[in-house]
């Protein structure tokens, strides 16, 4: 008998609300700032000028959901990396961004909200492994 998933609440596009360090004009400044998990634990983002993908591990903190990634992408086309976080609280995502070696940012995210228009894909032929 197959073995039956369990529905991942983080799965799916989350719109970048509120980041600690930019106000939303500046997060909205390429397309509508966003997050998006997958059901393989991998991503995508984007907010300013930076953009990339995730490496998510999902489990719980505190008995709430939550999801620790590592990504890895651009910054106004300079290769930049870093870590973050994230709990489910209250039907939204708080957590913190982190560059490697540089600024971070407590950020707020929401589900869904359409994202009018969708960069390029940062993943390309990526696989993972």
């Amino acid at each position: 008998m197959p073995k039956s998933r369990v529905s991942n609440p983080f799965v799916g596009r989350w719109r970048i609300t509120e980041m600690e360090l930019w106000d939303r004009a500046a997060l909205d400044l390429v397309v509508p700032a966003f997050i998006e998990f997958d059901d393989d634990g991998m991503g995508e983002f984007q907010f300013i000028v930076v953009q990339g993908v995730l490496d998510c591990r999902f489990s719980e903190r505190g008995g709430l959901p939550s999801v620790e990634f590592s990504w890895e992408g651009t910054d106004e086309g300079d290769s930049t990396l870093g870590r973050g976080w994230a709990i489910l609280c209250d039907g939204r995502i708080e957590g913190r961004w982190y560059f490697h070696r540089g600024d971070d940012s407590a950020f707020v995210a929401t589900k869904g909200g359409k994202v009018a228009a969708r960069a390029p894909s940062v993943r390309g032929g990526r696989q993972r492994k």
